[in-house]
């Protein structure tokens, strides 16, 4: 159990993130067409996963706007934006936002991807949605950087998602 916090009060992801240099686990997600991505449909691109509680929060919404704007210069690599909402919000907010340059996944079905990349909420008021974190996977699908954000409100370490994009 990985602990974190939301306005500074603890609560609790069901583990930790995979762990540097291993396999990123496979998942099957839905995109805004209702149709599924699985991470077998990105072999051989760089994958970044950018998981977060929902769309419709500030911090959320600036992390799929800066991805977005950082992923336009990237090559080779594919920007996941992955929560529960469902593919209709997610349409609906890159629609409204002109996003363009990721790609949106939602868990809503079964909830395998939060649990087998450990990033649910096991309690607080988030139970079940998912943990804001960073992985990025090279074309290997090894995992190269992995954050969990200590406060659930911050926003993630872009800096550091991107160099480690550079050494995958």
């Amino acid at each position: 159990m990985a602990t974190v916090t939301l306005k500074g009060n603890t609560i609790h992801t069901l583990g930790n993130l995979p762990a540097n240099d291993s396999k990123a686990p496979n998942f099957n997600l839905t995109k805004p067409d209702l149709s599924t991505a699985s991470l077998s449909d990105y072999q051989g691109k760089k994958v970044v996963l950018n998981i977060f509680p929902s769309v419709d929060t500030g911090t959320c919404a600036q992390s799929v706007r800066q991805f977005n704007e950082e992923a336009a210069e990237l090559d080779n690599t594919v920007v996941l934006c992955i929560s529960k909402d469902l593919p209709f919000a997610q349409a609906r907010f890159c629609g409204a936002e002109g996003i363009s340059n990721v790609e949106m996944l939602s868990d809503f079905r079964d909830g395998s991807f939060g649990k087998s990349y450990q990033v649910e909420f096991s309690d607080g008021p988030l139970q079940s949605l998912l943990s804001r974190s960073v992985v990025v996977l090279n074309e290997s699908g090894n995992v190269v950087y992995s954050e969990q954000v200590p406060e659930t409100v911050d926003e993630p370490n872009y800096k550091a998602a991107l160099e480690a994009l550079m050494d995958a």
